[in-house]
């Protein structure tokens, strides 16, 4: 290659980013077609894969309940919430396509274990009231962390999150009716509910990630704006969501230590055990193996049903080459 063809390059590429920082700092969409930094599309493509990862992977522990709900109504609630939460896997997909990634590769890296979700899915669900602190606390972090992404930069991924945290909501609203009716039953049933609540609030406050000075990635999706407030700055404005809620459902909330700072004008939490976060996000939580095992077949029992459906669109191509 010419000094003159590699100099016309190099400007093309800086007029590009010059072009791409541009759209971002006046807060418009970066489209499909656009050109864009390879870290970016990088960096995309890693988050918006384990986020469809983790919304698959999220329909294991509540699909295990849907024939023990206690109502006919209860089932029905849970087999919509499965199945939009499939849906919400099928939109994250296509839209991490747009980046030149196919669903075939996403998927063999989620099945051989190479590829991340979130480590709150990792976590047993023994009683019917561990529904309800999903749906409460789970969905809860998920929409305080998801709803700024509906403002996310990349257009593909803000625009999938507008339905999916319309909703999530839905789903976060079912969770605080649960925990609701329980915690206004029985005593035995308030203690179910407690129970619940005590094992997934600390999980559900490490979902939106490590403290920002350890957070390797927070920094630059903030600068691209995918993100648009740190992992501690979501905690707080989760956990001060929760307050006035906690006193709604009559339950305690787990975290003694908890305390509003005038100061910084945040909720500060107690000590989060970041150990157990690392050990289940590298694979050593309660069910990473069980919850990897049914996903690879699931994958494997469904392949007839992919190759039915790839030849039917074949036939039907065939067909309208001959009609024309």
């Amino acid at each position: 290659m010419s000094t003159t063809t590699t100099d016309a390059t190099a400007a093309d590429e800086l007029d590009a980013q010059q072009q791409f920082d541009a759209l971002i700092d006046a807060d418009q969409r970066i489209e499909p077609r656009d050109w864009m930094p390879d870290a970016y599309r990088r960096t995309l493509i890693r988050q918006i894969s384990q986020h469809a990862h983790s919304e698959i992977i999220g329909m294991q522990p509540e699909a295990n309940w849907i024939t023990r709900a206690p109502s006919l109504k209860r089932k029905a609630i849970l087999m919509a919430k499965v199945q939009d939460e499939a849906g919400h896997g099928l939109y994250l997909y296509s839209a991490a396509q747009t980046l030149g990634i196919t669903r075939d590769e996403m998927t063999e890296q989620l099945i051989a274990g190479r590829a991340r979700y979130s480590s709150i899915f990792n976590y047993l669900t023994p009683t019917w009231a561990d529904m309800g602190a999903i749906g409460w606390l789970v969905d809860g972090a998920a929409i305080c962390n998801q709803v700024p992404l509906c403002r996310a930069s990349y257009g593909p991924y803000g625009r999938a999150m507008v339905r999916i945290c319309k909703e999530e909501s839905f789903h976060q609203r079912q969770g605080f009716e649960i925990l609701l009716e329980l915690a206004q039953g029985t005593p035995a049933q308030k203690r179910m509910a407690q129970d619940a609540v005590n094992r997934w609030y600390w999980p559900s406050i490490m979902m939106f990630g490590p403290p920002d000075d350890d957070s390797p990635n927070s920094a630059q999706s903030m600068a691209w704006k995918i993100k648009r407030f740190s992992n501690d700055e979501l905690r707080s404005r989760f956990v001060g969501m929760l307050v006035p809620q906690f006193e709604a459902l009559g339950l305690e909330c787990p975290d003694k230590d908890l305390r509003f700072d005038e100061e910084s004008g945040r909720w500060i939490t107690g000590p989060i055990d970041w150990d157990e976060f690392q050990a289940v996000l590298d694979g050593r939580g309660p069910m990473n193996s069980q919850r990897l095992r049914h996903r690879r077949e699931a994958h494997e029992s469904g392949a007839w049903v992919r190759e039915a459906a790839a030849e039917y669109a074949r036939k039907q191509q065939e067909k309208a080459r001959f009609a024309a």
